[in-house]
């Protein structure tokens, strides 16, 4: 089999995989929405794969959950059928997960054996993915522990490190696609300055992790207006010089604030980055890929908006994670793009 053939077996298993993070981030968005992380109290790799399957095994889950917090104080009142709805939720979610790992893992090895991929270099730099994925699987357990003994909700920290940790995997296969997919590709152009392409990225990838705490938070759900909080640009809730110590990241509304900040701060630097590329013939093969970032963000923040002013609707919250999948991907295809400029 020749070179090309290879490249285009190994673009489209890493397109499916990241296809499948994508989703299962998707759908973890859900689970966050609905509250129905706690829902599976027990970790169980191999048996966890099917649901419960029986009136009887219904009841012996709802019990382990009777016995945590989250329903002793919240939710006392759920009945079965209500808890089978959270359930399914995280029982989806670990199951992509599962899936994703199958996926991922028996390709490579077959990729390995047959010698599909290009480099040692790569060779390693897939399965450190596969360590992360694994490690993924902890962190999400991980965070799923913090809820269950003396909390009504899992930690926002551990929330924040697992959708951090997710979206690193997910910019690591993307990024490798790109580059299988089109593995002699090149412009001949100037690059942009300042790293700008990765800034942005960086300043993208930032806020979603920062986002992760909004949501764990429930800080989407107070100063339901915009652009003041309220009656005034800062919450009147807290001093400003708040902003400078541990309580910040444990103030709701100080966290709504600055992620807000965050996306005025982006959409600045995209707009020095769009007006470079626009106005500069040295950056001509980036126009397009620079007006669609230019909607996609654009929608990005009217989602936003929507989404505090409907106190973080499930609708409209999950769309709005599900707009930083699309932007994050737009941004990686500039700053890959970009990477391949060269002048001769």
């Amino acid at each position: 089999m020749n070179e090309d053939n290879k490249n285009i077996f190994i673009s489209y298993w890493l397109l499916l995989i990241t296809l499948l993070v994508a989703f299962m981030i998707f759908v973890g968005g859900i689970t966050r929405l609905t509250d129905s992380g706690l829902s599976i109290t027990k970790w169980d790799l191999f048996s966890g794969v099917l649901p419960p399957i029986g009136l009887e095994k219904w009841e012996i889950a709802f019990s382990l959950y009777k016995q945590i917090p989250e329903y002793i104080l919240l939710n006392s009142n759920m009945t079965l059928i209500e808890f089978k709805f959270i359930y399914f939720w995280e029982y989806i979610h670990r199951l992509l997960g599962r899936i994703i790992g199958l996926f991922y893992i028996l390709p490579l090895i077959f990729f390995t054996y047959k010698k599909f991929i290009n480099t040692k270099k790569d060779i390693v730099y897939f399965y450190f993915i596969f360590i992360l994925i694994c490690f993924q699987g902890l962190i999400g357990w991980y965070m799923v522990k913090s809820g269950l003994s003396n909390r009504t909700d899992v930690s926002h920290y551990r929330l924040s490190l697992h959708l951090s940790s997710a979206f690193f995997i997910y910019i690591l296969l993307f990024i490798k696609y790109l580059d299988y997919k089109t593995p002699n590709f090149f412009v001949i152009g100037h690059k942009l300055p300042y790293n700008l392409p990765f800034l942005l990225l960086f300043l993208i990838f930032f806020q979603i992790s920062f986002g992760a705490l909004v949501s764990g938070l429930d800080a989407g759900k107070i100063y339901q207006s915009w652009p003041l909080m309220h009656s005034s640009y800062f919450p009147n809730d807290s001093n400003f010089s708040d902003l400078f110590s541990m309580q910040f990241f444990e103030t709701p509304s100080l966290v709504q604030f600055v992620h807000r900040n965050i996306a005025y701060f982006i959409f600045i630097i995209f707009l020095l980055t769009f007006y470079l590329i626009n106005k500069n013939n040295n950056f001509f093969y980036m126009r397009k890929i620079s007006i669609l970032i230019f909607i996609i963000l654009l929608f990005q923040i009217i989602l936003g908006i929507i989404t505090v002013l409907s106190g973080a609707q499930i609708v409209f919250a999950s769309m709005h994670q599900l707009g930083s999948i699309i932007l994050i991907s737009a941004s990686l295809n500039l700053f890959f793009i970009n990477s391949k400029a060269k002048l001769f």
